[in-house]
């Protein structure tokens, strides 16, 4: 699987894209991370805010996926 992501510098976020399937809710997991489901309930994206810190990917669908296109953007990851 390779995903999609985009940085916005200014707000310290990295929203990462999982699934091409139109949006219907979002579940925050905290304060910092939130993630987007399709109708049927399949993770389609993953929003993380002040990433300049680490990022936590406990509890994020698509972790391994995650961790690998984040460490490629130099950000910090940890458990």
């Amino acid at each position: 699987m390779i995903l999609k992501s985009t940085y916005d510098k200014e707000a310290d976020a990295v929203y990462v894209y999982l699934a091409d399937k139109p949006y219907s809710y979002t579940k925050s997991l905290d304060n910092m991370r939130y993630i987007d489901y399709a109708l049927d309930d399949t993770p389609i994206g993953v929003e993380l805010l002040g990433v300049s810190n680490g990022v936590n990917v406990d509890d994020l669908p698509n972790s391994k996926e995650i961790i690998q296109l984040l460490e490629r953007r130099k950000i910090k990851t940890y458990a």
